[in-house]
């Protein structure tokens, strides 16, 4: 037993408690362990230019960084998932490469490739092929939009879902690209699986437009500012839409989107960035307006000392609240433990609330990453009670065609099958007409592989489809988004 297990234990026996609660101190990684950053000063690192200009977007410049520290098996393991699987292009900064595998010290070739392939935050910023389940790499009913965002447009990018709150993709890129990401239909660049959707209109008459939408719609009162991430939309563009957005009297809530201050929190760090979203809260407040920020951490180890001072930045400047909207995802954070030790790094360390878990959605390839409703509903009871109860997270699914529901607003559940149904209370932008829409139930589905052996038959029969008819549905699927897109 290694010395670290051993303090592990003794504090589990001392508590009596499932968790023992301890404060940890945030620490950034050593980046000069990486041959490719040997000689990069503090400064560099601190510089957002010299962290954009040195994403590692290809195989070739992941090697640059880690040179032979890591096995040739897993360079090709990870140029066939680019190759076959990926629903997103490599794009990787700087500040999230260098939290995998933060606390191995290299000792020579090869050294770091264990520690690779187990590490979590590698794990869906880099997938690779062997990751990926070979008996159900893709749920039958998985889809590109699978939350249907795209056909809950009011104008082009602003989708209304929900009565109250909208959601507006100002861009279709962020500073880095999550494997899991629920919008790899339209965000990031082509990879040879997927062909991306594009946005026909120029950003000034699409912003225009969402502007426009929302004074006509006085039910309006709440809008996610996203795409994309807004880190990637130059501030001086960014300020004039929060501003115009403030002109428009119906809105009360305004939530700023952003992975860069877990992945690049160096981009809210800069000067003029933090004199900007200054200027832009005092203004909210004095118009009795909320401005938040939401980020995305999945694990603890994303949680550095930087990240921590963005996030200060950010609620100095005038934010009402920092709030962290993670991914449940098997192989990073689908554990009591795991979950409770990002959501206290988050709380205690950068003074971000935990706020929610969302599963993660049916899109094509990420059936190794999801759970099913069962084992989240086990998790929300598992990390509850620790935290104080504003700060405890709920453990949300996405339903398609409803919205976010609370794991246990489960209104019933084949658990031998692995589908699940759920009610909702609202209508959708899409329903206006639809008489049935708050009577009828919505359906999601469990992985495979979680299913018992009867359930997991039944799918064997009638859930699969031969190459052809998949690679058809695909085809069709992409033809109309596209379509829909024209049409705007």
């Amino acid at each position: 037993m290694s010395i670290e297990t051993s303090i592990a234990a003794l504090v589990e026996d001392e508590t009596g408690q499932p968790y023992p609660y301890r404060r940890v101190e945030l620490v950034e990684p050593d980046w000069t362990r990486f041959p490719g950053w040997k000689d990069v000063t503090a400064a560099e690192w601190e510089s957002v230019q010299w962290q954009r200009s040195h994403c590692v977007k290809n195989l070739k410049q992941l090697r640059e960084v880690l040179g032979d520290l890591v096995d040739e098996r897993f360079y090709a393991d990870l140029e066939r998932d680019q190759a076959e699987r990926a629903t997103m292009s490599m794009l990787v900064p700087p500040q999230m490469l260098n939290t995998m595998a933060p606390h191995v010290t290299p000792k020579g070739p090869g050294s770091l490739t264990d520690a690779f392939y187990a590490d979590p935050v590698r794990h869906y910023m880099l997938p690779v092929l062997s990751d990926r389940r070979t008996d159900w790499p893709s749920h039958p009913h998985a889809t590109r939009d699978s939350l249907h965002e795209h056909d809950m447009w009011a104008v082009e990018g602003l989708t209304h879902r929900y009565p109250t709150k909208v959601l507006a993709e100002l861009l279709p890129t962020c500073p880095q690209y999550c494997g899991h990401c629920t919008r790899m239909d339209l965000v990031g660049n082509s990879t040879p699986t997927v062909e991306k959707l594009k946005l026909t209109g120029k950003p000034n008459d699409r912003l225009g437009a969402m502007i426009d939408y929302l004074r006509r719609t006085p039910s309006v009162r709440d809008v996610v500012v996203s795409g994309g991430d807004v880190a990637n939309m130059p501030w001086p563009r960014l300020e004039a839409f929060l501003t115009e957005l403030l002109t428009v009297e119906n809105i009360r809530d305004i939530r700023l989107a952003t992975k860069a201050l877990i992945g690049m929190p160096q981009h809210w760090l800069q000067p003029d960035v933090v004199e900007g979203v200054h200027r832009v809260a005092t203004l909210a407040r004095s118009q009795g307006v909320s401005l938040a920020m939401h980020t995305h951490a999945n694990h603890a180890n994303s949680v550095t000392p930087m990240v921590a001072r963005g996030a200060k930045a950010m609620l100095d400047a005038g934010l009402r609240d920092v709030r962290n909207q993670g991914v449940l995802l098997n192989g990073v954070n689908a554990d009591p433990h795991a979950l409770l030790d990002l959501c206290f790094r988050l709380l205690d360390g950068a003074q971000v609330m935990p706020y929610y878990f969302y599963m993660c959605d049916m899109i094509p390839f990420s059936e190794h990453w999801r759970v099913s409703v069962a084992d989240a509903q086990r998790l929300q009871h598992h990390i509850m009670g620790y935290l104080p109860g504003y700060a405890t997270p709920r453990i949300v699914c996405d339903v398609p065609f409803v919205g976010k529901r609370w794991v246990h607003q489960i209104a019933g559940y084949d658990t031998e099958r692995g589908i699940s149904h759920w009610t909702k209370n609202y209508r959708t932008s899409i329903e206006a007409g639809d008489a049935e829409a708050l009577s009828r139930t919505y359906t999601y589905y469990d992985p495979i592989h979680t299913l018992p052996e009867a359930g997991r038959a039944w799918w064997e029969e009638h859930g699969r489809l031969d190459e052809s008819a998949l690679k058809a549905a695909e085809v069709a699927e992409a033809s109309r988004r596209t379509a829909a897109l024209q049409a705007w």
